[in-house]
């Protein structure tokens, strides 16, 4: 019988993720596993068995990972240089200038990952419109190719001025880096981006060229270790934008992977928002390392084209279209610890997978965002991972007492809850960042929590921002592997192409999608996977006459339609109103650049349906009871659950803990969960 599982990756700074699901019954198991930073294969293979797999049976294995931010984050690239137009060495270096913090004294600009010293200039000179104006130097461009080689440089960005508009120059400056040294891992500007802004272009290809060979290497030894184990079906690579790429693309283009893992979660829950008659959702992810959230609205996730590795106001810009998620360092590893005024604080820092919390037992000693849970009897120390882990709430205890209480002058129980509440803070503040802070309201969202302790938090992170509905699907220690599953072939391509919007140039913006769209249709059928069905979003970057930043507007209209100017003219004023909150309808538009988008349909799963249950739950299903802090009060007698033995109908009123093997659910004293038809947990305030 043809190979037909499906499995899904997920490696988190923390934590390895397997799901495996079988198509035919909608049957799906589950493997997890602490990450293996020396080796991440190795934890893959690990969670795969766990998850009573093996790659062999699989049709698809789809793969997300941090290995991309992290070596960007922790400085560990390849030997990097730069090949730029004579004249703009430092476009890198200056930046945008920006200093959001006016007075603050201690400001620092983002440090590129080239230094000057290795970025080098080649007479060349392109114009706006992709005329030439100074050919390319061959003969010094070859010198520079030589100088490179000689320096063991093994990755090399070249960002020429205006390739965007022609890459003709970019290309020959790559064959003559491959003549000179065939094992160079070279990135041309081109090949990720045609769009204009040169230092977003420069910081993006340098990022890309900087990670290139390790990832691409880790892609390769990942791929191989699956033909070894007879894995005969297709490798893809879930990306930042929320689909789905085949492992060839992605080992040119690393930089897609960059927020894999976060992005499948948003796909994942989008999925699964149907099936509660909403598609208004507040996404909420908090895993080990760090928590995201995003922004669900009218049944899609927004795409940002820029995206800031370490924050906006130091961080490196990287243009690749990335789902709209907001990331703070808190997660269930994240250390606790006090300043010199005696402030108390939680993250960025995290403890990792190794040794990972005090409570794992494996040498910790500092206190985490998971000790603090465990002390408030939110984890059950026996049957943490399904009972394969032991927790050790004495090495929790004493973290916590050594490193915060006693410097506080508090008891150990007051500060595990002051750790909780300071996280739960942080966390609302990030929701807050992609809902209020983006003219949207809360209120008028569902939370869906996972990750392996965002149903922990999810209540009061809620509570935080005035929402009354939460949502805990199925699997949420595993739910952004599961969100692999439900993802298609996607890729992006971008074509800057300034130009009056009026009706004589509708024939050429026509012409350009067109083409864009030829492209993307060659690059899906070359990797070599089936689709269902293929379609394709069309979306163009406009302005006012006059502007200089650009509103990117979906287009659901092609400019060869009736009425097209008006229609599309239209559409941009209410993008206009809704992120500046005013427009001018009455004034001409710009075209700045045109996108297009094509989705390549694959199987999507289909769910197993719980049996039916009354209010009550079953009898099997109580665990026991145990005392549980909510907040800052006195301990309550709260009922544990199995979630694993729960049916569809039944009603849980808190206070209460439903466990599971990758997580555990907090269910306060006035808080009512109701268990959907598919499994999902439904958590609604009553006081």
């Amino acid at each position: 019988m043809r190979n037909s599982l499906r499995i899904g990756v997920d490696i988190g700074g923390t934590f390895t993720d397997v799901t495996v699901l079988d198509p035919s019954t909608g049957a799906i198991t589950l493997g997890k596993t602490l990450s293996t930073p020396d080796d991440l294969v190795r934890g893959i293979l690990e969670a795969i068995a766990l998850a009573g797999a093996t790659p062999a049976a699989a049709e698809f294995i789809i793969h997300g990972s941090t290995v991309v931010i992290n070596a960007l984050l922790e400085r560990k690239g390849a030997r990097t240089a730069l090949v730029t137009t004579a004249g703009f060495r430092d476009v890198y270096e200056i930046g945008r200038i920006n200093r959001p913090d006016s007075f603050n004294l201690f400001f620092r600009k983002h440090q590129p990952l080239i230094p000057r010293d290795m970025i080098y200039e080649v007479e060349e000179r392109l114009l706006p419109d992709g005329s030439v104006w100074k050919p390319l130097d061959v003969e010094g461009a070859r010198g520079v190719a030589r100088t490179l080689a000689a320096q063991e440089v093994e990755s090399v960005a070249i960002v020429f001025l205006h390739s965007y508009a022609n890459v003709d120059h970019e290309k020959r400056m790559r064959e003559l880096l491959l003549e000179t040294k065939p094992d160079f891992f070279v990135t041309a500007s081109h090949e990720l981006s045609r769009e204009y802004r040169e230092y977003e272009r420069t910081s993006t290809t340098a990022a890309n060229a900087y990670v290139g060979p390790r990832v691409s290497d880790y892609l390769e030894r990942f791929e191989t270790s699956l033909r070894d184990q007879r894995f005969a079906g297709n490798l893809l690579i879930m990306q930042s934008s929320g689909g789905l790429c085949d492992v060839g693309t992605a080992r040119t283009q690393c930089i897609q992977m960059m927020e894999s893992g976060p992005a499948a979660g948003v796909v994942g829950a989008n999925a699964i928002s149907a099936s509660f008659g909403t598609n208004n959702l507040i996404c909420f992810d908090m895993g080990g390392t760090t928590a995201k959230a995003c922004v669900i609205r009218d049944g899609k996730s927004s795409l940002s084209t820029d995206y800031y590795v370490g924050g906006y106001n130091e961080g490196l810009v990287i243009r690749v279209p990335v789902i709209d998620i907001k990331e703070v360092g808190t997660g269930g590893g994240s250390l606790a610890w006090i300043d010199e005024g005696g402030g108390l604080h939680v993250g960025p820092e995290s403890a990792g997978a190794s040794p990972g919390p005090a409570c794992y037992g494996a040498g910790g000693t500092r206190p985490t965002v998971t000790d603090a849970n465990l002390l408030m009897g939110r984890l059950s120390a026996e049957r943490f991972l399904g009972g394969r882990m032991h927790l050790d709430e004495d090495a929790a205890r004493r973290a916590i007492r050594d490193v915060i209480a006693e410097p506080l002058r508090m008891e150990t129980a007051e500060a595990a809850s002051g750790i909780i509440a300071i996280a739960n803070a942080t966390m609302a503040n990030a929701v807050r960042a992609v809902t209020t802070e983006r003219g949207l309201d809360p209120r008028d969202f569902s939370l869906v929590a996972y990750g392996g302790a965002g149903p922990m938090h999810a209540v009061e992170v809620a509570r935080e921002l005035a929402i009354r509905n939460v949502i805990i699907p199925v699997s949420p220690g595993h739910f952004s592997a599961i969100g692999m599953l439900t993802a298609d072939l996607r890729r992006e391509y971008v074509r800057t192409h300034f130009c009056r919007f009026t009706d004589e140039r509708l024939g050429e913006l026509e012409s350009i999608c067109e083409e864009l769209e030829a492209q993307a249709l060659s690059w899906l059928r070359g990797t070599g996977v089936s689709s269902e069905n293929v379609s394709f979003e069309r979306a163009a970057d406009m302005r006012y006459a006059g502007q200089e930043h650009a509103v990117t507007v979906g287009l659901p209209v092609k400019f060869t339609d009736e009425d097209a100017t008006n229609r599309i003219k239209a559409l941009f004023d209410a993008a206009h109103l809704q992120m500046y909150s005013h427009n001018a309808p009455e004034e001409d538009a710009e075209i700045v650049s045109l996108r297009v988008s094509i989705i390549g349909g694959l199987p999507k799963p289909h769910w197993v349906e719980l049996p039916k249950g009354d209010a009550t739950p079953p009898a099997d299903a109580l665990l026991g009871r145990r005392p549980v802090r909510f907040g800052k009060g006195t301990p309550v007698e709260a009922a544990i659950y199995d979630r694993g033995a729960l049916l569809a109908g039944n009603v849980i009123e808190g206070p209460a803990i439903i466990e599971e093997a990758a997580s555990s659910t907090t269910v306060p004293p006035d808080v009512r969960c109701t268990v959907s038809a598919l499994g999902h947990l439904l958590l609604t305030t009553t006081g």
